[in-house]
């Protein structure tokens, strides 16, 4: 086992000492449609959305973003759903009539949007 200088995305309990496991998740979000939830994705927080939205909706980003295959995100209350038309469109409920749309291309998540459905 060899040391290792410590890596941007590896475990900062690994810096400069040797490392065992390291696993490299490649599933992410690609893109947004959506300014204000990338900048919430991004920053942690945006003043494009609504306040009663931020907390729901990063959880929902986050989720989306580890996820390997859209249907990874099948849990209660997340309402996760496909979506008629071409291209292949998914949905999450974030709250009330707000909904987070988008595609999927191999194991990412593509041009992320927050809809109102109503």
């Amino acid at each position: 086992m060899t040391s290792s200088p410590c890596m941007v995305n590896a475990p900062r309990a690994n810096c400069g000492r040797p490392v065992k496991n390291y696993l490299t998740l490649s599933a992410m979000i690609e893109s947004f449609r959506h300014k204000g939830l990338q900048e919430l994705f991004v920053k942690g927080t945006s003043a494009k959305l609504q306040k009663a939205l931020t907390d729901r909706a990063l959880r929902r980003l986050d989720a989306i973003d580890v996820a390997m295959a859209p249907e990874a995100l099948n849990f209660p209350g997340f309402n996760f759903h496909g979506l008629q038309g071409k291209p292949k469109r998914y949905s999450v409920h974030v709250n009330g009539p707000w909904c987070i749309t988008f595609e999927w291309q191999g194991e990412n998540a593509v041009k992320v949007d927050l809809e109102n459905y109503h």
